[in-house]
């Protein structure tokens, strides 16, 4: 997919990144104190805009931001996954492989981590089939992991190593 590419998230990306996380066609299974708000969201670029163990960046398809990806919670040689693609109207067509693909090929090789992880809730089975497609191993379930929704959910740990990847 040429037509596909990731870069780092900047200021100009909070109003996006807003609109995206409070669509409710988006936020069924992220867990964030909803609703955001751009003030917020200003506030919390500001933390992390330097912070060397995440790296959050933004997936444009035919130069139009579409979704957020990153790895962050990065501890030395492994780091946490995360992806949503924010516009609708790009869901379903491969977008969300391509870029996990991208953002992978950068954690072992730019990062040069051993390991990607990542939380999916047990009940999102899109997300499951792509991180499995994509080859993570499934490497547990954490039972009543989270409250969100007003109820305890049980999410899965998965993972990747660089050499399953390489």
């Amino acid at each position: 997919m040429e037509k596909l590419k990731l870069r780092k998230f900047d200021e100009n990306d909070i109003e996006n990144k807003v609109k995206w996380i409070n669509n409710p066609l988006n936020n069924k299974y992220l867990h964030y104190d909803i609703p955001l708000n751009i003030e917020n969201t200003k506030k919390w670029f500001e933390i992390i805009k330097n912070n060397p163990n995440r790296y959050d960046m933004i997936i444009e398809y035919d130069n139009k931001p579409i979704g957020i990806i990153g790895i962050i919670n990065i501890d030395k040689k492994k780091g946490e996954y995360y992806i949503t693609i924010g516009d609708n109207d790009y869901k379903r067509m491969g977008i969300a492989y391509e870029a996990t693909k991208l953002i992978l090929d950068f954690a072992f090789t730019e990062l040069d981590l051993e390991k990607v992880w990542l939380f999916v809730d047990e009940e999102n089975i899109p997300a499951r089939n792509l991180y499995e497609k994509i080859g993570f191993t499934k490497e547990g379930l954490l039972r009543k992991d989270i409250f969100a929704n007003g109820k305890m959910i049980n999410r899965y740990i998965y993972g990747i190593l660089k050499e399953e990847w390489m």
